[in-house]
C-alpha cells in the first residue's frame, strides 16, 4: 500500500475515533466530573502506551534523547489536557456532531497555517488558492453544521 494512502487512512481512523473518544469522555465526565475524567483518560492513555505500545516495539526512537528536544515540543503534554477537557466539556453542551465540526474546522485552519509557515521545524508548504478555496468551503460547511 502506498505510504501516503496508509498515512491518510490512519489519520481518518484517528479522526473517527476522536468523535467516539469525545463522547466516551463526556459520558465519563457526567459520572466523575470533567477534570476527573480528563485525568482518568490521560492516565489510561499513559498506561496503554507504557504497557502495550512501547513493549510491542512500535516506537523506533530513543526516549533518553528527551533532553535534546526543544522545550516547546513538550507543550503537547499541556495541549492534550486542554484538548481532552475541551472535547469532553463541549459535547454535552452542543452534541458530538457540532463539537466535532468546530474542532475539525479549527484544526484544519491551524494546520494550514502551521504548514504554510513551517512552524516547529516542519517543511513549509505554501498556501495556494486551492487551499484558500478549501478553507472557504470548510467554513461554509461548518456554518451549515452549526446553525441548527
Amino acid at each position: 500500500m502506498n505510504l501516503n494512502l496508509f498515512a491518510l487512512l490512519l489519520a481518518a481512523l484517528a479522526g473517527a475515533t476522536m468523535a467516539l473518544q469525545g463522547a466516551l469522555n463526556s459520558a465519563l465526565g457526567k459520572v466523575v466530573g470533567l477534570l476527573e475524567a480528563t485525568l482518568i483518560v490521560l492516565l489510561i492513555g499513559f498506561l496503554t502506551a507504557l504497557l502495550f505500545l512501547y513493549p510491542l516495539g512500535l516506537g523506533k526512537g530513543d526516549i533518553l534523547k528527551l533532553g535534546g528536544a526543544p522545550w516547546y515540543t513538550l507543550g503537547g503534554g499541556v495541549l492534550i489536557v486542554l484538548i481532552t477537557y475541551g472535547v469532553a466539556a463541549s459535547i454535552p453542551q452542543v452534541g458530538a456532531a457540532k463539537a466535532t465540526t468546530a474542532i475539525v474546522a479549527a484544526q484544519v485552519t491551524a494546520a494550514a497555517l502551521i504548514d504554510h509557515f513551517g512552524f516547529f521545524g516542519l517543511t513549509a508548504l505554501s498556501f495556494s488558492w486551492w487551499k484558500v478555496l478549501g478553507l472557504v468551503f470548510l467554513a461554509t460547511g461548518t456554518y451549515i453544521m452549526l446553525i441548527q
